[in-house]
């Protein structure tokens, strides 16, 4: 296995595996609170790794409330955990978690970990393009009073200027959110499945200038829990488990004025991390899931990932790179562009991952993967974690 030996040679460490994974409901939730949905997929995803809530001793959650962590450990009956984290690095606290949860294990802080959360910001109508309303708060102070919407102004302006300095196109843009549907097509559970052009991608409307609606990442309800362990408890897994290679997680800013450069994100520094643990190159991945909040964000990360070079990106997508067929296969469920985006992205990217690798993808399978990434961002292109998995 590409990877194997140089990743047990670099830290030295026990075996970590995903040994299970499951989804909440997702689109529109009624008749749960996120507290039930993610007691439900946090069963599913130990049944798949033949545990019980009896089993897990770390826990690791984000997006869930005060002291998440504590909460959520109350809800499922897991009393005195060992491990606890609750760190907010927004949709990339799950890969984090992974990373976290892959040093604990290996260490012997905890046996198996409980990563995941769950959200109804569709259906409680939580999203909105406003700043922070504390006075006191640096946003309300610089950026709210001259009507930077949050987030998609942020992204917006990265999309100008990566657009300003290297030549990207409108075009560019819309290959990113046209290969996102073509994976969704093959979804039964992606909440957008109509064919959609780059014709028609350019033809919407547009919400903060460079990006249009199609840009733009879904408003729904979901969330996912994943299980993390060491290879002693994965061998009794009822599905097979895949092994962590490498992680690895970083953060740039929270202002935008902050930003060091509004075309490279913090995923250079965890891509590094995580590739340089996993002892693999770009070259070795079968299959991308990257982060799409918006399209912006899956064309920095292909640079600072290093699928091709600073500036490139557009130019690496053109004619379907990352569509089914294409020499990258990415976004494979539809990502948070047409299959899902409960605020917080980063454990279904993990979900459909795993199910990569165990050959379960049904039509939208990669054939032969082998090796897959799941990059996580959060905030305004804030943080960045990625988790390199193997078959």
């Amino acid at each position: 296995m590409r990877g194997d030996n140089v990743t047990r040679k670099a830290w030295g460490r026990r075996p970590v595996y995903v040994a299970g994974v499951a989804e909440t409901a997702l689109g529109e939730v009624h008749g749960q609170t996120e507290l039930s949905m993610f007691a439900l997929a946090a069963r599913e995803a130990l049944a798949e790794a033949g545990m019980t809530l009896r089993d897990v001793d770390g826990v690791f959650v984000n997006y869930m409330g005060e002291e998440g962590s504590v909460r959520v450990a109350e809800y499922l009956g897991i009393t005195a955990p060992r491990y606890a984290d609750s760190s907010d690095l927004g949709g990339a606290a799950f890969e984090a978690f992974v990373h976290h949860a892959m040093l604990a294990v290996s260490e012997g802080r905890c046996e198996v970990a409980l990563i995941g959360f769950a959200s109804r910001q569709r259906t409680r109508r939580q999203r909105r393009m406003s700043g922070e309303a504390d006075s006191a708060d640096l946003t309300a102070q610089f950026e709210t009073p001259f009507g930077l919407p949050a987030p998609i102004g942020h992204y917006a302006m990265m999309a100008a200027r990566h657009m300003h300095r290297y030549g990207t196109k409108p075009e560019h843009l819309a290959e990113v959110a046209v290969a996102a549907r073509a994976w969704a097509q093959r979804n039964p559970k992606a909440w957008a499945r109509d064919p959609l052009t780059i014709d028609d991608v350019l033809a919407s409307r547009m919400i903060s200038t460079p990006l249009r609606r199609h840009d733009c990442c879904l408003v729904t309800d979901g969330g996912a829990a994943v299980v993390v362990t060491h290879e002693g408890r994965a061998r009794d897994a009822a599905k097979r488990a895949v092994k962590v290679l490498g992680a690895g997680e970083s953060h740039t800013h929270w202002h935008l004025a902050s930003m060091p450069d509004l075309t490279t994100s913090a995923g250079v520094v965890s891509a590094r991390e995580a590739f340089g643990m996993a002892g693999i190159t770009a070259a070795d991945v079968d299959v991308l899931e990257p982060y799409d909040s918006f399209t912006i964000t899956v064309l920095m990360a292909l640079e600072d990932l290093g699928f091709c070079a600073k500036g490139e990106a557009g130019a690496f997508v053109e004619g379907g790179t990352l569509a089914p067929g294409g020499r990258l296969p990415a976004l494979t469920s539809g990502g948070g562009l047409s299959y899902n985006h409960p605020g917080a992205l980063g454990a279904l990217l993990l979900v459909e991952a795993v199910r990569q690798l165990r050959g379960e993808a049904g039509d939208r399978q990669v054939d032969g993967a082998e090796i897959a990434v799941a990059h996580g961002v959060g905030g305004y292109n804030s943080t960045a974690s990625t988790v390199v998995l193997a078959r």
